[in-house]
């Protein structure tokens, strides 16, 4: 059966922009890159709910290193649009004193996010922290942010797909789509 070009989730339709090939094929890349790079290491990875639940399966199913993976929950979207304000929903339960962390994201876009969860991290002393995304929005940035890992950059627009939401719905799909109407 062949994948649907557009899709509507909700009351807004989106059109098909990275498959599921082009992304099964980028995060094998970074999981590569991760397994050099913490070579001899045991890292623990933190995985963002609700949106990187997919990513951080399909990467960790790609690591082969001996590590652990914890989850805890943010939230600062509402709608299409960022809320600005992060809630801390589920903290973090296990000890990273002096591991080094990977964090997993779905999708880093202005960065208030992340910033936030490194400054409550580094509370924690682990070793190192490092992030990992399935996207990145350079250009939608407000804070600096080094994300070492990235499976791919994107525009400013509105997607949903492998993990990533509108208003709840539209994670289950199996490619990414953009948002045609705003």
């Amino acid at each position: 059966m062949q994948k649907p070009k557009t899709i509507r989730v909700k009351d807004k339709d989106f059109t098909i922009s990275i498959p599921e090939a082009e992304l099964k094929q980028q995060i094998k890349r970074v999981a590569d890159e991760i397994n050099r790079d913490y070579a001899g290491k045991k890292p623990v990875f933190l995985a963002v709910l609700n949106g990187s639940f997919i990513f951080a399966a399909d990467l960790l199913r790609e690591i082969d290193l001996p590590c652990e993976i914890s989850f805890v929950k943010l939230a600062s979207y509402e709608g299409t649009s960022t809320t600005g304000t992060i809630r801390e929903v589920i903290g973090l339960n296990i000890d990273i004193t002096g591991r080094p962390v990977i964090i997993v994201e779905d999708i880093v876009d202005t960065g208030l996010t992340m910033a936030h969860m490194l400054d409550t991290l580094k509370g924690h002393n682990p070793a190192s922290i490092d992030i990992c995304t399935l996207l990145l929005k350079p250009t939608k940035l407000q804070v600096k942010l080094n994300v070492r890992y990235c499976c791919k950059e994107i525009p400013d627009d509105f997607v949903v797909g492998f993990g990533l939401d509108y208003d709840s719905f539209g994670r289950n799909t199996k490619d990414i789509y953009t948002i045609i109407n705003q």
